[in-house]
């Protein structure tokens, strides 16, 4: 039950019997009219922006169509007040009976309330994409937690999700891979080795080594480079995925697909070819200059005519190269490439989840989207800033066994899958995000992941509570559901956990829509601080105790209330991947 949507319905259906009237023109767009919370609970329940969206359109002071819309909605049963603020909201105040019919609704649902049938067709979410060369990192954490919260939050909305991994097993750094793994494999086999500047150093790639030396023995020593380099770059990539794909399971993280990069370029050029043909068809490649790019000019900078595509026909600032000076494809190229055959497979919006970096790429990938697709799909590129590692405020060193960065997998190892997901997103995912060891294991109120797990083990604290004051009561969802009287649920702070309850599908759908799992996030910690605070009030005043043995009334409705929140919260965690324990220790 959204009564956010019901009384935008409401609110259209005032509006149009205005318009039948004659008292508003025919043909409003009343698709811009919302329904929100207001922004000081005070003011009411709900407001509705009806009035100074329409106004101009409707050629009316906004103050007065406000008026004549609150006439129109003080006839609706549910609202108990509607009156105009400022220069044309209308607030809602609605009768208790509707919060009721919410709480009901949510322990009719269990944890399936707030999920919606948003529309849309299928959605391809292209996260993690590390390349395999090496563990990955916190800041690939980061995009990896980003992109499954997701994919199970479109999934929550009703859109057909696929994940995906894009393995980057073409190009340099995959030979610098084979390479540096085949260093590891003579000094397996006994040889003292030095590392020289431009391969990979950290001791990651020793056991991929050990490896190669169990399977060929020496055989790989007396062969040239053009016949060993191959087979161990297959190697080596195929042991980097495994590593890969065992820390994404310990972070709860999976994938449907796991795209190689290599496919792209098969006989004849493959998709690539095929991707560069089509846009010809399409007159959307020509022969032509680049201007030099602004600033300082890179030393390898040359004025040559380029294989060129015409971005700027899509919205892009420049025209793209798609050969390089030596006939080869550029990554923009192969990038379209996958792109197009992301399309292909069915979807029509396309989800990439990248490192802050990768800025640049956004407005040349979004028209190379609009031109293979003939504007079909729309791709949303979501950028992941920095994680900045600390314990108890100070940075955090570098990794004995990576070398240069922290392995996502020490993290894990040290604080657990839920703090890493909870914190990763409970800031927004352009924002530099701290994250300290210390801080996200702590037991308080200023840890975020406790505070709101701590709410959820809290629902079946009063349960067993209840259970033990009352014996033989029914205390399930359904029984409470049935004969819960939530009338006498009249105090402040069970309003405002009614409220919460009452707004959590248009948070889910919103945060859906805006492709923002923070906002999950921030709405589970205000919940579960609501239930904190009422509980903490019932120590100071008996008669708001949750569980009151003299008062069987109050104590089913309470708990009727809690198994409500409780639903909520454990929802939200699963959007999250982050677990809801029943009890916390």
């Amino acid at each position: 039950m959204n009564i956010f949507a019901l009384f935008e319905t409401r609110v259209r259906e005032a509006l149009e019997s205005l318009i039948r009237s004659g008292r508003l023109p025919e043909g409003l767009d009343l698709s811009r009219v919302l329904v929100e919370p207001p922004r000081d609970p005070s003011h009411g329940d709900l407001a509705t922006n009806a009035a100074l969206v329409l106004a101009k359109e409707a050629k009316q002071n906004p103050k007065a169509l406000g008026e004549a819309l609150a006439e129109e909605l003080r006839g609706d049963p549910r609202v108990s007040e509607a009156s105009v603020a400022g220069p044309g909201f209308i607030n809602l105040r609605l009768v208790p009976e509707v919060f009721h019919e919410v709480i009901r609704a949510a322990l009719k649902d269990g944890e399936a309330y707030g999920r919606a049938q948003m529309g849309g067709g299928p959605v391809n979410i292209e996260y993690v994409s590390a390349n395999p060369t090496g563990p990955m990192h916190v800041g690939h954490g980061r995009g990896a937690v980003f992109g499954d919260a997701l994919a199970n939050l479109l999934a929550a909305a009703g859109r057909p999700v696929t994940r995906e991994y894009y393995i980057n097993d073409a190009g340099a750094q995959v030979d610098v891979l084979a390479r540096s793994a085949f260093l590891r494999y003579r000094e397996a086999l006994g040889e003292t080795i030095a590392i020289p500047e431009g391969l990979y150093p950290g001791d990651y790639l020793k056991p991929v080594g050990a490896a190669l030396a169990q399977a060929h023995g020496r055989a790989l020593l007396d062969k040239p480079e053009a016949e060993w380099l191959p087979l161990v770059r297959r190697f080596a990539i195929d042991a980097m995925m495994d590593t890969i794909r065992e820390d994404l399971a310990a972070i709860g993280i999976r994938h449907d697909v796991f795209f190689s990069e290599a496919t792209l370029q098969g006989e004849n050029g493959g998709k690539v070819a095929e991707l560069l043909e089509a846009l010809r068809a399409k007159g959307l490649v020509y022969e032509g200059h680049l201007p030099p790019p602004k600033g300082q000019l890179p030393d390898d900078w040359e004025d040559r005519e380029q294989t060129l595509f015409r971005s700027t026909q899509f919205g892009d600032d420049v025209d793209r190269a798609l050969l390089k000076s030596d006939g080869s494809y550029t990554y923009f190229a192969s990038d379209i490439a996958y792109h197009r055959d992301k399309w292909l497979r069915g979807a029509n919006e396309l989800i990439d989840v990248l490192g802050a970096d990768h800025g640049g790429y956004v407005k040349r990938m979004q028209a190379a989207v609009k031109a293979v697709s003939d504007g079909e799909a729309r791709l949303d590129v979501k950028l992941c800033q920095l994680v900045r590692l600390l314990r108890a405020g100070e940075p955090v060193k570098m990794s004995k066994r990576a070398g240069e960065f922290i392995t996502l997998r020490e993290v894990i190892d040290e604080v657990g899958r839920d703090a890493i997901r909870f914190m990763m997103l409970y800031r927004k995912n352009d924002a530099t995000l701290d994250f300290d060891l210390a801080k996200v294991v702590e037991q308080s109120k200023d840890n975020p992941v406790f505070y709101v797990q701590y709410g959820h083990a809290r629902r079946f604290s009063v349960l067993r509570q209840a259970r033990e004051a009352l014996p033989g009561e029914d205390f399930s969802r359904e029984a409470l559901r049935a004969d819960a009287d939530l009338s006498v649920l009249t105090d402040p702070g069970e309003i405002e956990m009614m409220r919460l309850v009452a707004q959590y599908p248009r948070v889910l759908e919103s945060a859906a829509a805006a492709h923002e799992p923070h906002r999950i996030a921030f709405y589970l910690y205000e919940t579960a601080s609501s239930l904190h605070s009422f509980w903490n009030k019932g120590k100071d005043l008996p008669q708001l105790r949750i569980v009151n043995p003299t008062d069987r009334k109050s104590t089913r409705a309470r708990l009727a209330l809690v198994e409500a929140l409780g639903g909520v919260l454990a929802s939200g965690l699963a959007v999250l991947g982050v677990s809801a324990p029943d009890e916390m220790r």
